[in-house]
């Protein structure tokens, strides 16, 4: 019976709901809404006549979650060109580069529960004042390649539940950690005005030619990307030229207008296109990431 699920979860101060049986479908209408704590109502859910079975599903704004959902690739799912990497095979692989790249460790010392396809839901303490949506993969404010995240407007299976015959569970009972600042500016990256794109300025000499070979080949990653992955290699263009920038090499307006001038000409046959305010973000959103590992270039 899931009543004892739903009856724990809520008693962490989670507001939960039903889920159809064996699957992730909300089984009420507005679920974000009706999500409660409430023991009595709880109770008349789960006994009303053939809802023992319902899975229970965690409303993230009303709990006051920011939940990391770490996927497994589905059967022949192959990483994005920009995730083509050693070592990363799944979402747990991205999210650690990730943090290796922020120069910070992998918080793993939080609230956890494992999917049933062997992913994994670490779950964060949403920052006071701040309001952090859901993302998906690499598109728009995305972490990466099977990494979403689940906060307002979201929803998670809760431990205990099970889904297409597997069943979700907790792995880490800890109080969830505060979400790292560094992942709340990730998530909440601030709407900024769009720059004009400018002519790159090099220097000229041997050092120049390294560094407009650099802008070139991170340019054609942009505009060569494949339908759906063009956010993420612009993400990592941004912040591979961030680190020439934070060392000295070249400039932001550079490096901004550059990948603009890119995302334009990607604009042309991409389906879905960014909006040149959606790019701007992710380049500014790259560049501070590179930025905390600057790479100098000899003269």
């Amino acid at each position: 019976m899931r009543l004892n699920e739903a009856l724990q979860t809520a008693r962490r101060g989670w507001p939960v709901f039903p889920l159809c049986p064996g699957s992730k479908v909300p089984a009420i209408e507005a679920w974000e809404s009706s999500a409660t704590t409430d023991e009595v109502r709880l109770t008349r859910w789960w006994n009303w006549p053939g809802h023992a079975r319902h899975g229970v599903a965690i409303a993230c704004g009303p709990a006051r979650l920011v939940v990391i959902d770490l996927d497994q690739p589905k059967p022949g799912q192959t990483a994005p060109t920009a995730w083509q990497r050693p070592g990363i095979t799944d979402g747990c692989d991205v999210f650690a580069e990730l943090c290796a790249d922020a120069g910070q460790p992998f918080p793993s010392d939080t609230f956890t529960v494992q999917t049933g396809r062997g992913g994994f839901h670490l779950y964060f303490a949403a920052p006071a004042g701040v309001e952090v949506r859901n993302t998906g993969g690499t598109r728009g404010r995305g972490l990466g390649w099977l990494v979403d995240t689940r906060a307002a407007g979201g929803y998670v299976v809760a431990a205990g539940s099970v889904v297409a015959g597997n069943r979700y569970t907790l792995v880490h009972d800890v109080p969830p950690a505060p979400l790292p600042g560094w992942l709340t500016e990730r998530l909440t990256a601030p709407a900024v005005t769009p720059a004009r794109a400018r002519p790159v300025q090099l220097h000229t000499g041997r050092r120049s030619a390294y560094l407009d070979k650099a802008i070139t080949d991170e340019c054609r990653h942009v505009v060569t990307a494949a339908a759906g992955e063009h956010n993420s290699a612009l993400f990592m263009a941004a912040q591979n030229l961030g680190r020439l920038v934070a060392g000295g090499a070249l400039t932001e307006a550079e490096v901004l207008g550059a990948l603009l001038d890119a995302e334009r000409r990607l604009a042309a046959t991409c389906p879905e296109p960014h909006s040149e305010t959606q790019a701007h973000k992710t380049i500014t959103s790259g560049l501070h990431a590179g930025a905390k590992r600057p790479r100098k270039v000899a003269a």
